[in-house]
């Protein structure tokens, strides 16, 4: 197996260099050359995320100096569960996904941890340590931080809007020590996202370091990511004798293409919801058929606060005509009140709290056509613990959310950030002064 740009498909390079790059060198983003159809029946059977990652991952790593250690990739990484849950008691036919289960209480543990565990494998790889560059709004950095924290041979450089995360998010970002760094940029996240395309796009600057990137740019990211999309399809086969429709928070749209690859190997998987806050950016496109990125706006479902999502140049990539893509997806816009409407509506009806992010996917279910809905097994997917955001989600819910144990440890360490302007110059002054 080898991996393709976006931008030129002859450029074929193996998945330990797609890894260690992040990004291509003409800028675009790695893709598999081709998606390899899913051994469903060898995967049917087994609730064991790490057995379905193996068995679904071995051809992406075929002819890979890391094809015989997947199995013990696969292994360190889901050493947490994800849970396919009834959702709520008026209806039989919808499910959620829990995915915040791992250290950082984010589904984005899934794609953090088993990037992390795949590069420490990779030898040979240089001289001095691997900058990981990460753009995050909220839970990437938190989940890349925890995954890389401490391994030698890398060092971890987190961007975040200033002001623009929660409290509890701010601390998973600015609580380590050691070969892990946080700045807190003066701007939003697209400000966050072009200062680190800009470093990447620098040739002197990659020259000198060995820059990388854990975001959702990097495939290594989003393979896994598909993994907990095949366990789920499966299940909800097994429990309903349906195919599963996914309904997925969506910002920078690595999850939702993660989802959009597993359908496409062959999973049963039918309809695939992008949830978007009110950065509409996507669910424009998918109205008009015109691409026009934008600022982002801040919203409370902070980590979705995206203007320009990079993900979409491989979701056009995978269907490259407009009317293919609409056929393939749906999207939709939720705002603020619509979230907080939808926090307090199903706390009352099922005592479920939701976090700001999954409130947007269930009022996305909840705006569903009927006829729609009986169609599939809908799967409503829950990608943060509602405790991440407290000072949003305790008071709709009217009750205090304990943090779960993993994320109750981060609360005592001490912090350490710094401010950095939105400006690519005072970016490499930082990465080169260390």
């Amino acid at each position: 197996m080898k991996y393709v740009s976006t931008r030129d498909a002859g450029a074929r390079v193996p998945l330990s260099r797609a890894l260690v790059e992040g990004i291509a060198a003409d800028g675009g983003l790695y893709v598999p050359e081709r998606l390899p159809p899913a051994p469903v029946d060898a995967m049917r059977g087994t609730d064991a995320l790490a057995v379905i990652a193996e068995r679904l991952l071995a051809p992406y790593f075929e002819d890979d100096p890391l094809a015989g250690q997947l199995g013990a990739i696969a292994a360190e990484a889901f050493d947490f569960p994800v849970r396919l849950t009834p959702f709520g008691q008026e209806t039989g036919d919808r499910s959620m996904l829990q995915l915040f289960h791992g250290p950082t209480a984010a589904f984005k543990d899934l794609g953090a941890r088993f990037l992390a565990a795949s590069m420490a494998r990779i030898a040979g790889a240089g001289a001095g340590p691997v900058v990981i560059l990460v753009a995050t709004s909220g839970d990437t950095g938190g989940a890349v931080a925890a995954a890389f924290h401490g391994r030698p041979g890398f060092r971890v450089v987190l961007l975040y809007p200033a002001g623009g995360v929660a409290a509890l998010q701010e601390r998973q970002l600015t609580c380590w020590d050691g070969n892990v760094q946080s700045f807190a940029v003066r701007g939003s996240f697209d400000d966050c996202q072009r200062l680190a395309k800009a470093a990447f796009a620098d040739a002197a600057l990659r020259q000198r370091l060995r820059l990388s990137s854990a975001n959702s740019i990097n495939i290594g990211r989003l393979l896994p990511q598909a993994v907990a999309f095949a366990h789920a399809s499966l299940r909800v086969r097994e429990l309903h004798g349906q195919d599963a429709g996914f309904i997925v928070p969506s910002g920078n749209l690595g999850h939702a293409l993660a989802c959009a690859w597993a359908r496409a190997m062959g999973l049963p998987i039918g309809g695939i919801v992008l949830a978007h806050n009110a950065n509409r950016t996507v669910p424009d496109y998918f109205a008009t058929g015109r691409w026009q990125p934008r600022p982002s706006i801040a919203t409370i479902a902070n980590a979705m606060d995206v203007g320009d999502p990079s993900n979409m140049e491989r979701l056009r990539s995978l269907y490259p005509d407009h009317q293919h893509l609409t056929a393939a997806l749906s999207a939709l816009s939720v705002d603020d009140d619509a979230i907080r409407a939808r926090i307090r509506a199903e706390a009352r009806a099922s005592g479920v709290a939701l976090c700001p992010h999954t409130a947007v996917a269930a009022e996305a279910w909840h705006r569903m056509p009927a006829s729609t809905r009986r169609r599939l097994h809908w799967v409503v997917v829950a990608t943060a613990h509602p405790a991440k955001f407290p000072e949003i989600v305790e008071p709709l819910v009217g009750r205090a959310l304990p943090p779960p144990p993993a994320l109750a440890g981060l609360l005592d360490r001490s912090v350490r950030r710094e401010e950095l302007d939105a400006d690519p110059g005072a970016l490499r002054d930082r990465l080169l002064a260390a």
